[in-house]
């Protein structure tokens, strides 16, 4: 906890300035309800002095004190209110680029584990309530301080008796909260666990709304969504019973505390042990003293769900990622596309068997490589290696001779270029999607490049041209349509290495003919891979790798590998 809250601490650093000001508002505010009551006695313990000499003066003159102390507390407040939310916000904002730059970092095997609603969770949910912990903790804390001591201070100074009485259950009060706070602390982490998989399931729910309608599940939804309910209800039900206990003993102790101080107050009036004006600002300052242990109350809760959230944010920044430079990588430049796997084996974090067995495999640059198998032979995953999407766990990759883990991620994924089955287009307009092959890229560029993908025609045809909003994932277009932006894309990027995963198999055959052309026309003087379900479409491959899970079965044209009547000449006749 100490190394959790020092590095919490720490995002305080670049607002240092904003932080003290703000703490020195908040002992303003803090001073200004002291001096209050001391007015009060002041006019009380004097008041047959002023009524002698009919000094209204002296009554005015307090007023206008009392009212340049409210002025003086209306500022306070306010700059504690504005610029303090401010700093909490920027604080906020810190952290959620921190944890967003660290979420681009992570790798694939991060992302295989994980849910998208609970990786959200933890950059919205989460990081507001830290950041209203950053802002207000250390000035609930201050405020709370000068109030306790302040009070404490003058209390004793009006009458040591009456300070006795009502600080006697003062120890007792915070025994009881110490208890009381600690099973506060894991039923607010466990709600934290249950919201993120709330957000979780409705993410899931509405990304798949499509598939959920077509099978009329929707009642089967609902039910899954019940069980993550209840659960929430149930985690909040565990720590609203412990916070009704300690918010309703809290609240007890400090009516607890008046009842001690009127009684005593009242028997110290019978025997002339205090006088009725003293006795007036000590009840005015019980309620000062009794505010801040109000305030010390809110922020144990607050403290609560702050830090539970801080928790949960600092395990992902502390997930280191598998996949990183190495600290003499250098630029993969000028590549030719020779591409070579030596002894290549791989297998994923919770797989007991290799996917992939001592791969050797040389492909020249400009090469068209095609390769097939049965499901689950390692193609798509010998493909992945390539722009280090997961890491070999034996042998090496090279590109023109230079192990891929000795060049930098950026320069190596620059150099390659990857049309997949699934499309993924993002919310925004169809300039904007093509555009992303290549940031800041011209309108003239961007045109070539959909031209060459074959798209251009169609998307002249949309209502607003390449400034079309073509929806969520690109929910406005057809399959072929989405898939023709994603060649786009990396016409645009142009980069020497390709790779082709199954990018035409959801497609129709109209659809499949027009974005093969754009596949042939895009690969055309590329090191290309392309990983194919139909293998009529692969007939023209240059070499075709066949894998199984014992490795590389087979290797050839289409018609060597024919002749050959062994494992593609069996996939050809059930596939091609």
């Amino acid at each position: 906890m100490k190394k959790n809250l020092k590095r919490m601490i720490s995002y305080y650093k670049p607002y240092m300035k904003v932080f003290w000001t703000d703490m020195f508002f908040a002992f303003l505010a803090s001073a200004v309800a002291l001096i209050i009551p001391l007015m009060v006695r002041y006019i009380t313990s004097n008041i047959d002095e002023i009524k002698a000499g009919g000094d209204i003066n002296k009554i005015l003159i307090i007023g206008a004190i009392l009212i340049g102390l409210v002025l003086v507390h209306f500022v306070s407040k306010f700059y504690i209110s504005y610029i303090g939310h401010v700093m909490g916000s920027k604080m906020e904002y810190d952290m959620r680029a921190e944890i967003f730059a660290h979420y681009q970092k992570l790798s694939f095997s991060f992302y295989d584990e994980q849910k998208v609603g609970k990786l959200m969770s933890r950059i919205t949910n989460d990081l507001f309530d830290i950041s209203e912990l950053l802002h207000h903790g250390p000035e609930n804390l201050a405020i709370s301080a000068v109030k306790l001591i302040g009070a404490f201070i003058i209390l004793s100074s009006i009458s040591k008796y009456l300070c006795i009485a009502a600080f006697v259950l003062v120890p007792i009060m915070f025994v009881y909260a110490y208890f009381i706070n600690k099973r506060m602390r894991r039923a607010f982490k466990e709600n934290r666990v249950k919201i993120a998989e709330i957000n979780s399931q409705i993410e899931d729910n509405l990304s798949g709304i499509r598939v959920v309608k077509s099978f009329a599940n929707e009642e089967i939804e609902k039910e899954k969504f019940k069980h993550g309910n209840d659960g929430f209800l149930k985690a909040k039900k565990n720590s609203y019973f412990y916070m009704g206990f300690f918010h309703s003993g809290m609240t007890a102790f400090t009516m607890l505390i008046n009842v001690a101080v009127i009684m005593s107050g009242g028997v110290m009036l019978v025997k002339d042990m205090v006088s009725v004006p003293d006795f007036i600002a000590f009840l005015l300052y019980i309620n000062v003293f009794t505010e801040p242990v109000q305030t010390l109350i809110d922020f144990t809760e607050q403290f609560q769900n702050g830090y539970t959230g801080f928790e949960r944010f600092v395990e992902i920044l502390e997930i280191n990622p598998d996949i990183a430079d190495s600290p003499d990588a250098t630029m993969l430049t000028d590549v030719k596309g020779d591409i070579s796997f030596r002894d290549v084996s791989f297998r994923y974090n919770d797989a007991a068997h290799r996917v992939l067995r001592h791969i050797n495999l040389d492909v020249s640059a400009g090469e068209y490589i095609a390769l097939v198998g049965s499901s689950g032979g390692g193609k798509t995953t010998l493909c992945s290696l390539i722009p280090r999407f997961y890491d070999v766990t034996g042998g090496v990759i090279t590109i023109d001779g230079k192990d891929i883990r000795s060049v930098t991620l950026k320069s190596l994924r620059d150099n390659i270029g990857i049309v997949q089955q699934d499309v993924y287009l993002f919310a925004g307009t169809v300039f904007e999607n093509i555009s992303y092959g290549k940031p800041g890229s011209t309108k003239e560029e961007v045109i070539e490049a959909a031209k060459l993908a074959n798209a251009h025609d169609f998307i002249m045809e949309l209502p607003n041209g390449y400034d079309t909003d073509i929806g969520q994932r690109g929910i406005k277009l057809s399959g072929g349509q989405k898939q023709r932006l994603s060649i786009a894309r990396v016409f645009l990027k142009n980069p020497p290495i390709l790779i082709f995963d199954e990018a035409t198999s959801a497609l129709d055959n109209e659809s499949e003919n027009i974005v093969k052309e754009s596949l042939e026309k895009l690969a055309k003087n590329r090191t290309t891979f392309v990983i194919a379900h139909r293998l009529s479409t692969i007939r023209n491959a240059q070499r075709i790798i066949v894998l199984t899970e014992n490795g590389i079965e087979e290797s050839g044209t289409h018609d060597e590998l024919l002749a050959k009547n062994g494992v593609y000449a069996q996939l050809y006749k059930w596939t091609g």
